[in-house]
């Protein structure tokens, strides 16, 4: 009785007071009611037996422990960010680095005079990434930039430095400047569309085709007038990782400024592809080394290896930043500049940025760009050898593989592939190619710097098994088929009084509606034997 009486004691004891026994899971630290006091994890509680609230905010409180176990047993449903062969973001860094990112992520960038050594930091990312690009920069000279959230913000700030420079250049030689466009291929990302549209610039896009599925440079240089402020060019396509020809581009407007007197200038999207190139691409001629090309970003949470959240825009020089653009704030603590579209943004990606670049330097980056270009290039192999695919990504480019199908057998396509492939785990994208090429359907796969070799071989093996899947699968109805199932009643002709002719169902149809019967016919046998054992 005694021993009894102690274990209900030291039960009430570890739940009353938590912490008092690291050996219990989950333990509340406290009660929201008496009939509480006999649960000592939260897979018994009240908390998992209701759900959570989806509209309003709840009316009481909840313990820390079970609202942590609620949300992340929700969070497991979602798929492995390592496998999301989707997404360009980077998913996985060092846990040193990881411990930096939260020893600063209670700190708000823009409180620089509060943090002094932040901006530093984010001062230095500006200049390595500056001479990276080969800005003509002095030794001591400091470099034009800043940090954002994301490439996409960097496309915005470098945008609007265009269209104010040209407005205030037609508004000095007195010419309209109401009307300004800017000249891109069909292939960009949709930040240049929400560009065009939040700022009212007209987006003339140069259409993609089969085959060719970046900006021509002559197509896009032949649409260029007095109206537009730049021309972008993209280091990557998101379609297939493709490098568009910066170099080509540069040279035909030059020659085009000097026959009409114009200054259109360049702006390189390098998202995806700004910390690839310089590392195993040094000869490519793309960056500030062409002197048509003012401005350029990049994503520091792609191939930066930097998570969620980090983009940065550099320009070639002062002059290309109109001033009337920078904001002078007083009311932090002291004067700064700021020339961003967000105010408050987390320290930590910047810190994170610094991180990687002192780590790893030329040569960690060389390394890393280089294997992931070379497991790019083994599940292209596999890919190729399964005769199934034609590969319309490219050797030299982002380290993607873009490929579609030879032949759509019984109307399955590249969309059902990468249905099918969630089973496994994998994220593979399918989407139509852009405006010109639309009817070409695309799977891709992106090589991250996480992604391994044995990844890329199993990744192979799992679309073989999906292919042989597909293969066994009837063929689909198309529309047509749909359609002509029956045929619409029609009067009786030459005294036929039967009625209306209906259509004879095809031996494709028969065999259809014999294997639905078949199918529900096993699947009644099963429900049924489950019953009979249910019962027993």
């Amino acid at each position: 009785m005694s021993q009894h009486i102690d274990f209900v004691f030291k039960t009430l004891r570890d739940v009353l007071l938590p912490g008092s026994h690291a050996g219990h899971a989950m333990v509340f630290t406290k009660p929201a009611s008496e009939s509480d006091l006999s649960v000592l994890s939260t897979s018994a509680s009240r908390y998992v037996r209701d759900s959570l609230p989806r509209h309003k905010m709840p009316e009481s409180s909840i313990p820390k422990e079970a609202a942590y176990q609620v949300i992340h047993d929700e969070l497991l449903l979602d798929f492995k960010p390592k496998l999301n062969l989707a997404s360009f973001v980077t998913t996985l860094m060092e846990p040193e680095c990881d411990k930096l990112i939260m020893e600063s992520i209670n700190k708000n960038y823009v409180d620089m005079d509060e943090y002094p050594v932040t901006t530093e930091l984010h001062n230095r990312c500006v200049n390595m990434i500056a001479h990276l690009f080969n800005a003509p920069l002095g030794d001591s000279e400091a470099a034009i930039g800043v940090g954002t959230v994301g490439s996409s913000e960097a496309i915005m700030l470098a945008g609007l430095a265009f269209k104010r420079k040209w407005q205030n250049k037609r508004k000095a030689e007195g010419k309209p400047c109401d009307k300004p466009n800017i000249v891109t291929g069909a292939n960009v990302q949709v930040c240049w569309e929400k560009f065009a549209r939040y700022f009212e610039v007209e987006l003339k896009e140069v259409k993609v085709r089969e085959g060719y599925y970046v900006m021509d440079p002559l197509k896009a240089v032949e649409m260029v007038d007095e109206n537009t402020i730049c021309v972008a060019a993209i280091l990557g396509s998101t379609y297939n990782g493709e490098f568009e020809d910066v170099k080509l581009l540069n040279d035909l407007l030059l020659e085009k400024n000097k026959q009409t007197g114009w200054d259109t200038p360049i702006h390189v999207d390098a998202a995806s592809g700004g910390f690839i190139a310089p590392f195993i691409y040094p000869e490519l001629e793309w960056d500030f080394r062409l002197p048509l090309v003012k401005s350029i970003n990049v994503s520091g949470h792609k191939y930066g290896l930097v998570y969620a959240g980090i983009g940065w825009v550099i320009w070639r020089s002062k002059d290309d930043l109109p001033e009337d653009l920078v904001f002078h704030i007083k009311y932090l603590g002291a004067e700064q500049s700021t020339f961003t579209l967000n105010f408050s943004k987390g320290s930590s990606q910047i810190i994170a940025q610094y991180y990687q670049l002192i780590r790893l330097g030329q040569e960690g980056y060389r390394n890393i760009m280089g294997n992931c270009h070379e497991n790019a290039m083994v599940l292209k192999e596999g890919i190729e050898n399964t005769g199934r695919f034609n590969i319309l990504s490219k050797d030299i480019g982002v380290p993607v593989v873009a490929f579609s199908l030879k032949e759509k057998k019984g109307g399955h396509d590249e969309f059902e592939i990468s249905e099918m492939l969630r089973r496994f785990g994998w994220i593979v994208p399918a989407y139509p190619m852009p405006p010109g090429a639309q009817h070409v359907n695309v799977l891709r796969v992106v090589i991250r710097a996480e992604f391994s070799r044995t990844l890329a071989e199993r990744l192979v093996h799992d679309i073989t098994h999906v292919l042989h899947e597909m293969d066994k699968l009837p063929p689909k109805v198309s529309d047509e088929e749909k359609e002509l199932k029956e045929v619409p009643p029609t009067a009786p002709k030459n005294g036929d009084i039967n009625g209306p002719v209906l259509k004879r169902k095809s031996d494709l149809e028969t065999q259809r509606e014999i294997t639905t019967y078949w199918k529900n016919y096993v699947i009644a046998q099963k429900t049924s034997k489950r019953q009979k054992v249910i019962a027993a």
